[in-house]
């Protein structure tokens, strides 16, 4: 029972905390750096051909749709009487630039997510949890499904809540909150899938829901580095091409140190609950047996 008592005493403070540290030595492994090729070489020619292929109908159609709007309009012919006409030919790629952010960072969590998470969690079981089984309660399918469905909720209450994102209080709450909350379901799923079974996945998200949606909030603030890199760039349209490359391997960076803070906690909480259900069990097993009887003398 002491051993028990002990585990239950766990501060999680402290297990996340050590995760954290734990993840950013992982980040600065030749393998890891490796990994992040590929999801930032297909993050960028997405990214640059896309920017290529709908930069300027994107920009056509804000210009055109901001010529309608009449108070739009208005600001910009008082504008125009200040001198500042040569604002009106920045406004609308400044626009432009900030509405694709959230697409770009939702494109590099989702390649993380897919082609570097699965590496990531069998390197920390590998080096760190050798001896902790896995039982395959998680897919591909299952976690490319869990995935898409997290990230289209995410941008749809990005958009539902954009208005608010100028309002300062809420521009620092809003979308580390929304990154944290996409970022904690798409990892958790993705660090148990190898280790945990299905109802062990479920039991442990369910217990550590707090911390992990921690880790996932204080990731979504360690994403505004790379929005600070694309707002630079929205703020001098000519050099974004060449900013758009930095900030989705910074994206790349963040959301691979995320994971693999998520797969140092998620792993250590796993081995924890299953020694728990051992000792669980270790001391329940005598009550629940039969008392044996002493045998018969003979006569």
């Amino acid at each position: 029972m002491a051993r028990l008592e002990t585990a239950l005493k766990d501060n999680p403070a402290t297990r996340v905390l050590d995760a954290a540290w734990r993840a950013a030595v992982y980040c600065l492994h030749p393998r890891v750096v490796g990994w992040s090729l590929l999801p930032l070489l297909l993050a960028v020619v997405l990214g640059v051909g896309a920017f290529w292929w709908a930069w300027e109908p994107a920009v056509t159609g804000v210009r055109a749709q901001m010529e309608q709007w009449f108070l739009v309009d208005a600001l910009l012919k008082v504008l125009d009487s200040a001198g500042l006409s040569g604002f009106r030919a920045v406004i609308a790629p400044l626009i432009v630039l900030m509405l694709s952010a959230p697409l770009i960072m939702a494109l590099s969590l989702l390649l993380v997510a897919t082609l570097m998470t699965p590496a990531l969690t069998r390197m920390v079981g590998e080096r760190r949890f050798p001896g902790l089984a896995q039982r395959q309660g998680g897919s591909f399918w299952g976690s490319l499904a869990a995935s898409l469905g997290a990230t289209f909720i995410a941008l749809l209450a990005m958009a539902l809540t954009l208005p608010l994102w100028f309002v300062p209080p809420f521009a620092l709450i809003l979308p580390p909150l929304i990154w944290g909350w996409l970022s904690y379901r798409v990892f958790s799923y993705d660090v148990l899938a190898a280790h945990a079974s299905p109802d062990e996945r479920r039991k442990l998200i369910r217990q550590h829901r707090g911390p992990l949606l921690a880790i996932g909030v204080a990731s979504g603030y360690l994403g505004a580095a790379p929005a600070l890199v694309f707002t630079f760039g929205a703020l001098n349209v000519i050099l974004a091409p060449l900013l758009l490359p930095i900030a989705i391997w910074l994206y790349t960076l963040v959301f691979a140190f995320a994971a693999l803070w998520f797969a140092h906690y998620a792993l250590a909480a796993l081995q924890q609950q299953r020694s728990l259900a051992d000792v669980v069990e270790a001391e329940v097993r005598p009550l629940a047996s039969p008392p044996v009887e002493p045998p018969c003398p003979s006569v």
